[in-house]
């Protein structure tokens, strides 16, 4: 046989070989699927309970029908063999949150068995809301108001934490207003918070308590050791119903600062109707942690 030939054949099974490694790596370690956009908060693993997702779904809901803006949650167990950040961005970029030319979405993914070298925390901030919620504020929220909770395993906790830093920075933007709604009339009451006191005003005010409180430096002996100037966060846990309660408080305020209705005091069901994003652009903005 002639050198040739040989060379030929040699040639051919070099790339045989290659391609069949190729193969055995893409059935090894593929990418992860991006999961269908059905809801607001998507649990893959079982972080909340039902009620925990129903309350923030809720939540969420409300909150953009008053202002627009769109936040989700995806909470998977791995990202593997992705970092988060490029997991996240490819989410991002598959459910499109906000409107679109306002570009007014978020998206919070937490991988819970990620090794910390790929992260376990990721904020993804549409191009309108970067200017807000900037880089160094995500990893604030993610590090200083969401991880001590989840080193405590207080999953809820830390979310609805983070979700309403996330909120209160995004009402600081004058995004355009949503679809005005119809909304019912205010009733005349009073609130066990004093006599003559509005339900209204009394609502304001604790929003602007936990605002205040999500912010300000920490002041005991509960400020995490090594990590000094961090925001105020309570030591023990909280239960369902003061999450709820907080957080329902906190997005209330968007009616105020965002020129939406007035807040009901309750949590719409949101799993009626099914959810889509609103065709919203996102360029990698955002930052990424762990705890």
């Amino acid at each position: 046989m002639s050198p040739l030939p040989r060379l030929l054949w040699a040639w051919m099974l070099t790339l045989l070989l290659v391609c069949i490694a190729h193969a055995q790596a893409q059935r090894s370690d593929p990418m992860r699927t991006v999961p269908p956009l059905r809801a607001r908060v998507t649990d893959e693993i079982g972080m909340l309970t039902p009620d925990q997702r129903q309350k923030l779904e809720g939540v969420l809901a409300d909150y953009e029908a008053k202002t627009g803006s769109q936040i989700a949650v995806l909470l998977v167990a791995s990202t593997e063999p992705e970092a988060i950040e490029h997991y996240s961005i490819r989410v991002a970029d598959a459910w499109t949150l906000g409107r679109k030319g306002v570009d007014d979405g978020v998206l919070l993914v937490v991988a819970k068995d990620n090794p910390k070298a790929l992260r376990r925390l990721r904020i993804e901030a549409g191009r309108g809301v970067q200017g807000v919620l900037t880089d160094a504020q995500s990893k604030r929220i993610l590090e200083d108001t969401i991880a001590p909770h989840f080193r405590q395993q207080d999953w809820y906790g830390g979310l609805v934490a983070g979700v309403g830093a996330i909120a209160t920075l995004l009402n600081q933007e004058k995004f355009p207003a949503p679809p005005a709604q119809a909304q019912p009339q205010p009733q005349a009451q009073e609130d066990d918070g004093g006599p003559g006191i509005p339900v209204s005003i009394f609502l304001i005010f604790i929003g602007i308590v936990v605002i205040r409180s999500l912010f300000r430096p920490r002041r005991t002996r509960l400020m995490q050791p090594g990590l000094p100037g961090q925001p105020w966060q309570r030591g023990n846990h909280w239960d369902s119903a003061t999450t709820g309660f907080i957080l329902g408080n906190i997005l209330a305020n968007a009616a105020r600062h965002r020129g939406g209705g007035g807040f009901s005091g309750g949590f719409s069901d949101g799993g009626g109707g099914g959810f889509s994003g609103g065709g919203g652009s996102f360029d990698g903005g955002g930052a990424s942690g762990d705890w």
